[in-house]
């Protein structure tokens, strides 16, 4: 089949015109791709869940704002008890938890910080000084032990902060923190901090051949790994 010149510049437009809106979409989405995306603040509010509802919660329970149990889903027994707060305080009555509401609670939950050189070599000496002798497996769970501590309402919330924490672990006093870090340490505070927890979610462990601490020795136990019961 013969084409002739019309025809033929015909096609030639027409190849052009699609050419131009293929590149124009393109170029259009990538803007869009550079486009920053907008933060969006997350709060504890009706229908949420988790530590930090909580330890609201909690801390309206403390003040006789909160009579329920304490399940760490954000209702409307909740939402009520915090506008009761609120009002007491002088602050914008919406029922959310902002970041002024939490700060009158007294509430503040640090989140896991990134494995950076810093904070493996910090994790790995307590690891190393508390869980020396214990499976592998061990090691990683009081390692995880120590960041779920830094996401609880009831300590401190840096890796830092959790570790030297006054009467938190008797190896930063006793000098075995100190002592050099094993390999396996610094393995498993790499695998802590990328988010394995063995300990199913614990904060507190103790080796119940070595206290006699009735007050470790009544929180309800998750597991056992090695020497070590690991509890809530």
């Amino acid at each position: 089949m013969q084409i002739n010149l019309k025809d033929h510049r015909l096609l030639v437009r027409l190849g052009l015109l699609i050419l131009i809106n293929l590149i124009s979409a393109a170029l259009i989405f990538y803007s869009l791709q550079l486009q920053p995306a907008q933060s969006v603040e997350v709060l504890s509010k009706y229908g949420s869940r988790g530590a930090e509802v909580k330890a609201i919660q909690q801390a309206l329970k403390d003040r006789g704002l909160f009579n329920d149990d304490v399940t760490g889903y954000y209702g409307p027994i909740t939402q009520e008890a915090v506008r009761k707060f609120q009002r007491q305080k002088g602050l914008q009555v919406d029922g959310i938890a902002g970041p002024q509401t939490l700060k009158a609670l007294g509430i503040t939950i640090g989140t896991i910080p990134p494995a950076t050189d810093n904070n493996v070599y910090l994790l790995a000496r307590i690891i190393s000084a508390e869980a020396r002798g214990e499976p592998y497996i061990g090691q990683v769970a009081v390692g995880a032990v120590v960041l779920n501590r830094i996401e609880h309402p009831s300590f401190p919330d840096t890796l830092s902060g959790v570790i030297y924490q006054k009467g938190a672990f008797t190896a930063v006093t006793d000098g075995q923190f100190d002592q050099p870090i094993s390999d396996s340490a610094y393995r498993a505070a790499r695998e802590a901090l990328n988010g394995n927890d063995p300990s199913g979610g614990a904060i507190y462990y103790y080796n119940p051949d070595k206290t006699s601490n009735q007050w470790i020795r009544s929180r309800p136990v998750i597991k056992r790994i090695g020497q070590h019961l690991f509890c809530s």
